[in-house]
């Protein structure tokens, strides 16, 4: 299929499963950390390293994925963009296999959104809080710090509030917030473009990318 079509000639049609869980993961990870966990927790960074994983799933599913999904079939192109603003504004509808070229400049500025916020995200956290932390021997190490708690907690707490002082100085969280900001206001453009292209072109692109299915499929 070519990237530009009639209307009459596309079928309403579906992103393939991997593409559907990986938008809805990322969809969940922002809103968890967003509204549901203290940030800076230690279920924030976990869930954040879970977003980092499904971005990466993606990125590679772009490389080797089917081809409405991979990154040839919607290169960030701002004069195509500015081609479509001119087809918006003389009522032309021109329908493509896989994002518009306004959708996808949106897409890759989400994605490096979220590649910033998982960068300095990760950067800030603190080594035990990897995944690949080698965990062995940690109920023995627990036996340990039990017994030194009362000697420690001083010491802890004021080395902790030194570190977040630090932290909350740190360029990194300058960086992380004013991404993690940016990412709400795409979020916000893009649910709107969406609404407004659906409403436009009569294309089922709000029902392509639900994550149960509606029978829609392409031929």
């Amino acid at each position: 299929m070519t990237a530009n079509t009639t209307e009459a000639s596309l079928p309403m049609w579906r992103w393939d499963p991997l593409v559907r869980i990986t938008h809805w993961g990322i969809v969940v990870a922002v809103i968890v950390n967003a509204l549901v966990v203290e940030e800076g927790s230690a279920f924030h960074i976990w869930v954040g390293y879970g977003l980092a994983a499904l971005l990466a799933l993606r990125l590679l599913w772009g490389l080797i994925g089917p081809p409405e999904a991979r990154f040839s079939a919607f290169p960030p192109n701002p004069s195509r963009a500015i081609a479509h603003v001119r087809e918006i504004a003389s009522g032309t509808h021109t329908t493509h296999a896989s994002h518009n070229p306004l959708g996808a400049l949106m897409v890759y500025a989400i994605w490096s959104c979220l590649t910033a916020i998982i960068a300095t995200g990760i950067a800030m956290a603190p080594p035990s809080a990897a995944p690949w932390t080698n965990l062995e021997g940690k109920e023995h190490a627990e036996t340990g710090v039990q017994a030194a708690a009362p000697v420690a907690a001083e010491r802890e707490e004021g080395g902790e509030t030194e570190e977040r002082g630090e932290r909350d100085e740190s360029p990194l969280t300058e960086i992380h917030e004013i991404a993690v900001n940016l990412l709400y206001l795409l979020i916000a453009l893009h649910l709107a473009g969406v609404i407004f292209e659906a409403r436009r072109s009569g294309r089922q692109i709000l029902t392509a990318m639900l994550p149960w299915p509606t029978g829609a499929k392409r031929a």
